[in-house]
């Protein structure tokens, strides 16, 4: 698959900066000053082509690429389970596969999502996806970005995302957007 489009937006890497090679799942260092295109924005992290490969940035790298890092998100002080809830859902919705501009979410991929109240505070939670492919090179990544942005939820504490394959996905899982937006209708 080629990452670079006419729609790819050139950059200049102004730090040295952590990336993961797609598909392997590998982790490295582009050098400052590394020249590329980044290919796809979503989700607050960054697919960039760079010599004929692939990497994801991860949002948090984004003044690297000269683009601002997500804002820090915000609850309302009286919030609700179900407004941390929502929030949760939110942020999932942010994870996003480097090769397919669609969220796991919407691609099916999140089988279930449960609030556990640790403290006054404090909540813990837990979260069952799956991947498209069990052997997907990705798929420690896909699980690290889920649980790291749920950690950044006000009020949780902990994010326990557990990786299944029962029951195998399917493309039957996706919505009828993700289905529309990938052929598969």
């Amino acid at each position: 698959m080629s990452g670079f489009s006419l729609s790819s937006e050139p950059f200049t890497l102004e730090r040295d900066c952590n990336a993961v090679m797609v598909p392997q799942g590998e982790n490295v260092v582009l050098p400052a000053g590394q020249v590329g295109y980044i290919t796809q924005a979503l989700g607050g992290s960054f697919t960039v082509y760079v010599e004929g490969n692939l990497f994801r940035i991860a949002g948090n790298d984004a003044d690297a690429l000269g683009k601002e890092p997500p804002p820090p998100l915000q609850l309302p002080e009286d919030a609700t389970d179900s407004d941390v809830e929502n929030l949760v859902w939110q942020q999932l919705r942010t994870v996003f596969d480097p090769e397919i501009p669609i969220n796991v979410v919407e691609l099916g991929l999140v089988y279930d999502v449960s609030l556990e109240t640790i403290a006054a505070d404090e909540r813990k939670v837990y979260v069952k996806m799956t991947l498209t492919a069990p052997g997907c090179g990705m798929g420690d990544v896909l699980v690290d970005d889920a649980r790291t942005k749920l950690e950044l939820v006000p009020t949780v504490k902990e994010a326990d995302v557990d990786l299944v394959f029962d029951p195998p996905w399917n493309h039957s899982m996706m919505s009828e957007a993700a289905k529309l937006e990938t052929g598969m209708l």
